[in-house]
Order: structure tokens, then C-alpha cells, then sequence
């Protein structure tokens, strides 16, 4: 399993040697922390692999229940398996009154990654099993999380619409229950199944910034409530989180199709980022953007909304042409979960609640070898200072 060390053997080596490891490596930028069993992402190849398989054999196959055991568990369930870790999520997904009574108190204006991170925090508080050490409580706190973030996201929501919160149904999905506690309506299959994908593609990513900053904390032997409020405000950050948020508006401010050379070309000789294209891992196209590309053609052929595939469509063929540049995962979600019906702002929401099975994983995994976390910096400073009398400062 993992074993951060943050030195290969060849560094720790030459420090032990009296040899300066001083090289800096500005963000982390190809520093190897860890060994992890987790993911795998080839960007070169554009391949992310969770446990061995391909995203496009699990987004075509699995739902994201099978994709959370096999994240947390290693392996994907059998059926029994399957029904039980869906009935353990599904049976943690209704939000206790102090809680809900919270988010009510919470301004309708605040950000809704602020108060994510605020609810997780306080979930915390209210769990006596929160500083357990023994892993198979921990596993079940990750259960917990990943229903109850969820559970957050669409209580606040309506709440601050002025909508009373709507109970889960045990009888949906994790996916369906999102879209039901969210718009008050029972989802129909489409919807279900598109979400559902959604899940799973953003559900783990390798050595992120929060997936790391969950891991930093973790490896403290703080809790696990704590550990995931590390990583809602790593990703809450604007170079981590939300850009389909961003992307969302710029396909809005584009309008039509027929709009999107002029507008992309006066953005690129403004030398302004247009958003959901490049990734700092992937040299070709994200393998999670081919997959939401489908679904949000097919999306908006059964919605009649197809003007934000074509949009997005004509937005990515200008920036391949003439950049070369290929859209990330954050470019197709923000159209899907537009004809979804979910808000702008909750779209960063989304991708926590997502990724909570893969925050979690990381964080059994941390701590089944667990080393303190601790890099060290080139200090560029002065040296040798004395101290002069505060009068003759």
C-alpha cells in the first residue's frame, strides 16, 4: 500500500550522504510522494485507470456505487456486495435536524464550497465515532461522507430558494437520490444515468491538489471529518475547482455556434485563458471529456437544448485549430449539468461530492502506512543577523 516519503531512495540517499538536495520543483511539478494502488493517469496516452480499469470501461459499465467499493474496497462487487454498500450509503443519506437547522442559519448568499466545507466540518462534531483509529470504521465513515455531502449540497439548495428539504428515497440511486433531494422531482433515467457517470468520472484523480492536501492532513493521525475539510478547501480554490462553473458562463456570453470563432479568437489575441481546455497531467484529450462530449450531445437532442453541445462543439474545434489545445473534464460537465437542472455554483459542489470516494480511499490508504508528511524548503533568506536595541532600530 502507500508509503509517503517524500524523497525517491536516490535524494534521501545524497541528504543522508551530506549532499544538498536543494533542486526545487515549483507546485510538486513531477515530484513522485507516494506509491498508491488507487489510480493510474498516463497523460501522454490520455488513460486514467481506477484499479486497474480504463474510466471508459467503467462509465460504460458500472455504476458509481461499484465504482465506490471497488475505490475503497479494491475490487468491483459481486452482486450481493453491491446491494449491501448501496443500502450502507443509501441508509446514511438523511441529514439530522441540528444539521439541517445549520444549513438553514447559513446565509443564502454564502458560497455553496464554503458551506460544504463548514457542514463536513461540523459532521464531525456530531460523530462519536470521529476519532477512531480502527479501519473498518473509518470505511464506514467514508459512507457517511460521501451520503451526507451529498445529501448537504441539495438540502442548501433548496433551503436557500426557500424550499423545504426533501428526504432521500431509499428505493434510488446515490446518483438519483441527488436529482430528487435536489429539484424536488424523481429523476427520469436518462437524467439518472448521465449523473450517474458524472460521478464516476470525477470520483478519483490521482495526487491532486485535495486528494493531497486530504492525504497532508491524514497524515497527521487527524480524523478523517478533518482530513475532507482539507480537501473541500484545497478544491474550492479557482486553479483546482470550478472551472466548469467559469466554463458555464463563457458559453452562455457566446450565445450561438456562429459566435464562437469570433469570440474565442478576440479572446486569444487579449491573451485571456478561455476555460475547460489544457490540463496539467493530460497531453491529449482528457478520457473523461470523451465520455461527457456523448452525453451531453445526447442530452440535448432529448431535451431539445442541443445549443450547448454545438456551442461547446464549435468553441473546441476553434481552440483545436488553432491552439491545439483538447477540452478537460470540466468543459462538457458544465453543459450536462446545466439540462440536469442543477445551478451554476453548485457545479464545484458537484465534483466534491464526487471525488469524496476518492478522498476517502486516499485516506484509508495513507493511513494503512502511514509516515508524516514533511517536505523541506530552500531557505533564501539572510543569515548571521544580530539584533540591535529597539531604540536604534
Amino acid at each position: 500500500m502507500s508509503n509517503l516519503v517524500g524523497f525517491t531512495k536516490g535524494r534521501k540517499s545524497q541528504l543522508m550522504n551530506g549532499l544538498r538536495g536543494d533542486e526545487v520543483h515549483e507546485g510538486l511539478e513531477d515530484v513522485v510522494v507516494a506509491n498508491s494502488s488507487i489510480c493510474r493517469i498516463d497523460g501522454q496516452a490520455g488513460q486514467l485507470i481506477y484499479r486497474g480499469y480504463p474510466i471508459g470501461e467503467l462509465a460504460a459499465h458500472c455504476s458509481f456505487e461499484e465504482v465506490a467499493h471497488l475505490l475503497w474496497h479494491g475490487s468491483l462487487p459481486d452482486a450481493v456486495s453491491l446491494r449491501e454498500i448501496a443500502d450502507a450509503v443509501g441508509a446514511q443519506s438523511a441529514l439530522t435536524l441540528p444539521m439541517v437547522e445549520l444549513l438553514r442559519r447559513f446565509p443564502h448568499y454564502a458560497e455553496p464550497m464554503s458551506v460544504l466545507r463548514t457542514a463536513i466540518s461540523a459532521l464531525g462534531m456530531y460523530d462519536p465515532r470521529a476519532e477512531s483509529d480502527v479501519q473498518e470504521t473509518n470505511v464506514e465513515l467514508a459512507y457517511v461522507l460521501t451520503a451526507k455531502a451529498s445529501s448537504a449540497v441539495a438540502t442548501y439548495a433548496r433551503l436557500r430558494r426557500g424550499e423545504d428539504p426533501v428526504a432521500p428515497d431509499p428505493g434510488l440511486s446515490h446518483a438519483g437520490n441527488f436529482l430528487y433531494c435536489l429539484t424536488g422531482e424523481y429523476p427520469d433515467e436518462l437524467a439518472t444515468q448521465v449523473f450517474d457517470n458524472c460521478l464516476t468520472l470525477h470520483a478519483e484523480h490521482g495526487f491532486n491538489a485535495s486528494t493531497f492536501a486530504a492525504r497532508v492532513t491524514a497524515a497527521t493521525l487527524s480524523d478523517m471529518y478533518s482530513a475532507i475539510t482539507s480537501a473541500i478547501g484545497a478544491l474550492r480554490g479557482p486553479l483546482h475547482g470550478g472551472a466548469n462553473q467559469r466554463v458555464m458562463g463563457m458559453l452562455e456570453e457566446i450565445g450561438s455556434p456562429d459566435k464562437a470563432r469570433e469570440w474565442v479568437m478576440a479572446r486569444l489575441a487579449a491573451r485571456k485563458r478561455i476555460m475547460g481546455f489544457g490540463h496539467r497531467v493530460y497531453r491529449v484529450e482528457d478520457p473523461r471529456a470523451t465520455v461527457l462530449r456523448e452525453w451531453c450531445q445526447k442530452l440535448g437532442d432529448a431535451l431539445g437544448q442541443g445549443q450547448w453541445h454545438d456551442i461547446s462543439l464549435a468553441v473546441e474545434q476553434v481552440l483545436s485549430e488553432e491552439k491545439g489545445l483538447h477540452p478537460n473534464v470540466d468543459f462538457y460537465s458544465a453543459s450536462v449539468y446545466r439540462m440536469l437542472g442543477i445551478e451554476n455554483d453548485l457545479y464545484t459542489c458537484i465534483f466534491a461530492m464526487s471525488r469524496m470516494v476518492g478522498w476517502t480511499a486516499h485516506v484509508l490508504e495513507q493511513w494503512s502506512h502511514n509516515r508524516l508528511i514533511r517536505p523541506r524548503c530552500n531557505y533564501m533568506g539572510p543569515d548571521s543577523l544580530t539584533v540591535a536595541p529597539v531604540e536604534d532600530r
